[in-house]
């Protein structure tokens, strides 16, 4: 089959309805909200992404899915002005709390999602449009042509490489099926297919992580599983036990993970008859 015989937004239709309902569920996030914070900001994405996106100072930014401002707060002192958009209710508090903490003033944030009206929400055109690790959406296609829309400049992009942050192992020796959805692959067909000639770039970190004793390791590694039952734990407990290795008086993981995100960028004026 030529790439023009697949659709891909169906494929990634499909692949995004495996994945956990709970991500879709705004509750979810508004708990989770200072757990994903802490775990968001940890590690070189931020840096990686801000080297690629090569931000400038007379810049507008459309965040969206900001979350507590993983990119909009170290942006902020790099660009004109951002418009950060969050359907979280504790996720915009987070970012409240922390553009008052730094002196932050040029960060709007607005309450609104992927399934919202931006042109009711107020959201006008922008130089450049960010979706960063934040495509929780049915119709991709869709979502790539509401952030063309709303950029003048450029879009960027921060999708999933294969398994992500998540732990494979430790999701399955729990019982369950990791199911993340498509890989970016899938996003960068579908961009193609549209008539999109996107940049492609990663961001790599190492993680190797490490625990004072067995109770910080479980808490430490928790978030992968959601609602995690008794039994669940149960068995995390005695998967961690059987793996950690003592090192430094510490204990970790016996094997470090490298996890990479794709950005996918392209210059929206290059792209104006996007299908």
């Amino acid at each position: 089959m030529g790439l023009p015989a697949i659709d891909w937004n169906e494929v990634w239709r499909k692949m995004h309805a495996e994945r956990p309902a709970p991500l879709h569920d705004r509750g979810f996030w508004d708990q989770r909200a200072p757990e994903f914070t802490r775990h968001a900001t940890a590690g070189d994405y931020i840096l990686q992404f801000v080297q690629i996106m090569e931000p400038k100072p007379d810049w507008s930014v459309l965040d969206v899915g900001c979350g507590a401002g993983t990119l909009a707060v170290p942006l902020a002192p790099r660009v004109a002005d951002i418009t950060a958009m969050d359907p979280s209710t504790g996720m915009r508090t987070l970012l409240e709390e922390r553009c008052r903490n730094q002196g932050i003033d040029n960060i709007c944030i607005v309450e609104g999602g992927w399934q919202d009206d931006w042109v009711a929400l107020g959201i006008g055109t922008h130089d450049v449009a960010i979706a960063s690790r934040s495509l929780l959406v049915e119709d991709l296609r869709g979502a790539i042509l509401k952030l063309q829309k709303h950029a003048r400049k450029r879009v960027y992009l921060a999708t999933l490489v294969d398994d992500g942050p998540y732990d494979r192992g430790i999701v399955e020796a729990v019982g369950r099926k990791l199911s993340l959805g498509a890989d970016y692959i899938v996003v960068y067909n579908l961009l193609r297919q549209m008539g999109i000639y996107a940049n492609a770039a990663f961001t790599v970190t190492r993680q190797e992580k490490s625990f004072a004793d067995l109770e910080e390791a479980v808490d430490g590694l928790r978030w992968m599983i959601h609602a995690m039952t008794p039994a669940e734990e149960a068995r995390l407990r005695e998967y961690l036990a059987r793996c950690l290795v003592r090192e430094n008086g510490r204990w970790r993981l016996p094997q470090a993970r490298v996890v990479r995100w794709a950005v996918l960028w392209w210059a929206t004026d290059e792209t104006q008859q996007v299908r």
